[in-house]
């Protein structure tokens, strides 16, 4: 009897390689039928369910640069986020915007291509390469999916329209802030400036009354020297009382220039002033950068009305200004060509119908198994009983 049970026991607790050959006769043809249907359920999955990629080449014609490039694959993400939040996302394309928040889709679908030698790789090696290596990205790679062929193009010419005018704003954004620290920094440094010249000059004048005062005291020693001397050196008061005169006379000439000029950047603050109390607004309401780019130029015609056009002093900051709202405008309107029309695909046919498969062989596998298993379960309990 204790013979009897090893044999049981052996027979139920090894499986052997005739038993992996029996079980595969017996149901190959069943793994294959579901291996079938799989594949079929799989094909269909992709054929009915799957999405299209269209993809978009943006040829770079010095619209950005590697550095340039990896700020923007962090900043207009938080834009596009922001204007979900704050309801500005254009009618349609609330789902796109929500996923233009991502910073990883940036990453995998926003590729750039670069023109590049290997002495161009050497010298990427450093800062100064990074920052000189704005002409080795040859191409920008846009790709958007969509569940048909016509939506995927559209997704992909609205991520390029949000990357271009998204761009653009950061930029304006950007040079308004620039601005607003400038209004802010440089207005207290001239003010400072101001206030210095004004006690030098003071000191300077009293100084000259003295010297005009000793020339009319000592009316003798009013002699000329042709020799070239500091009067601020300690020997310079050794000097005739004329020449000091003079280098006096010229000591406030300077100073008054120099107020002159420092009460010219004062106006040009005022200028600014009122550039940035125009553009604030419009930069918190429109996050187009293209059109916000013309709508701060009509701003900056309007400024320029205000002023005196026969005193080129007085345009000195809103030529600027116009330059470099023209230069942001060109950048971002004729800095990226698109060349040829986006093209779309369905792609992951293979990958859908082998995971079909895949998944219908271990389920079947899994069914079999779990067969085999309940019948050598009741096989082994009839025995139980018998003994």
């Amino acid at each position: 009897m204790v013979s009897q049970d090893q044999n049981i026991q052996t027979e139920q607790g090894e499986v052997s390689l005739l038993d992996i050959v029996n079980f595969v006769q017996e149901s190959w043809k069943k793994l294959a039928v579901a291996v079938l249907v799989g594949a079929t359920l799989g094909y269909a999955n992709w054929n009915f369910l799957g999405s299209y990629n269209a993809e978009l080449v943006l040829l770079n014609n010095k619209g950005t640069d590697l550095v340039s490039w990896r700020t923007l694959q962090k900043t207009l993400p938080n834009l596009a986020g922001q204007m979900v939040d704050e309801n500005k996302v254009p009618e349609g394309q609330e789902s796109l915007y929500r996923t233009l928040s991502d910073s990883s889709w940036w990453q995998k679908n926003a590729v750039p291509s670069y023109a590049m030698t290997r002495s161009d790789l050497k010298e990427l090696a450093s800062i100064a390469g990074l920052e000189s290596s704005g002409a080795n990205i040859s191409s920008l790679t846009l790709s958007a999916a969509g569940p048909s062929k016509e939506k995927a193009i559209q997704n992909v010419i609205w991520a390029k329209d949000f990357a271009l005018q998204g761009a653009s704003y950061l930029a304006v954004k950007s040079l308004l802030s620039a601005q607003e620290s400038q209004l802010i920094s440089i207005g207290a440094e001239i003010e400072k400036k101001v206030n210095a010249t004004q006690i030098e000059l003071g000191y300077q004048q009293e100084r000259l009354k003295s010297l005009e005062i000793l020339a009319k005291r000592f009316p003798s020693e009013q002699k000329m020297i042709s020799q070239v001397v500091d009067p601020k050196d300690s020997g310079a008061k050794y000097l005739p009382i004329s020449t000091q005169i003079i280098a006096a006379n010229t000591d406030i000439n300077n100073s008054k220039e120099t107020l002159e000029r420092l009460k010219e950047q004062q106006a040009q603050m005022i200028v600014l002033s009122t550039w940035v109390k125009m553009a604030s607004p419009l930069i918190m309401t429109n996050y187009n950068g293209i059109t916000l780019t013309e709508q701060l130029l009509g701003q900056e015609a309007k400024l320029r009305a205000t002023l005196n056009s026969a005193d080129p002093r007085a345009l000195v900051f809103v030529d600027g200004l116009r330059l470099s709202l023209l230069a942001n405008d060109v950048r971002f309107t004729n800095g990226f060509e698109m060349n040829t029309a986006p093209s779309a695909k369905k792609k992951g046919m293979l990958k859908s119908t082998a995971g079909g498969m895949a998944a219908a062989f271990f389920l079947m596998l899994l069914v079999l198994l779990s067969q085999r298993l309940w019948a050598s379960i009741k096989g082994s309990a009839k025995i139980s009983g018998v003994q």
